[in-house]
């Protein structure tokens, strides 16, 4: 293992977003690699260019609502994916990449790594 991180870069355009997420979910948790650990941090960098041509399919990109909870009553916050984009159109990608990667200790230090650039 080394200490200098590995850069993959991608490019989004004309990709679909849930295909790309997977993609860089898998290159970020390191399986591509020969020495593969699922316990430890692979050293592995993904920057993502070409944003804006990111595509859904089907009627996702009007009809798709994102959610979360703020711990109130009726606190119940929704999104729709235009909104989102017009916003920040890497929330949307790194929403996706998130929900990939397993729900531990290791999965904030792998999206540290995940760069979107617009």
């Amino acid at each position: 293992m080394t200490n200098k991180p590995k850069t993959y870069n991608i490019d989004a355009a004309g990709k679909s977003l849930g295909r790309l997420a997977s993609e860089i979910a898998t290159l970020l948790r390191g399986k591509m690699e020969v020495h593969y650990t699922p316990y430890l941090d692979p050293m592995i960098m993904v920057k993502v260019s070409n944003l804006g041509k990111l595509v859904l399919t089907g009627k996702k990109s009007t009809e798709k609502i994102y959610r979360h909870y703020t711990g109130y009553p009726g606190g119940l916050k929704k999104l729709k994916y235009p909104e989102l984009i017009k916003k920040d159109p890497a929330r949307a990608l790194k929403l996706a990449v998130l929900r990939m990667l397993h729900k531990n200790r290791l999965r904030a230090k792998l999206m540290k790594r995940l760069i979107a650039l617009k």
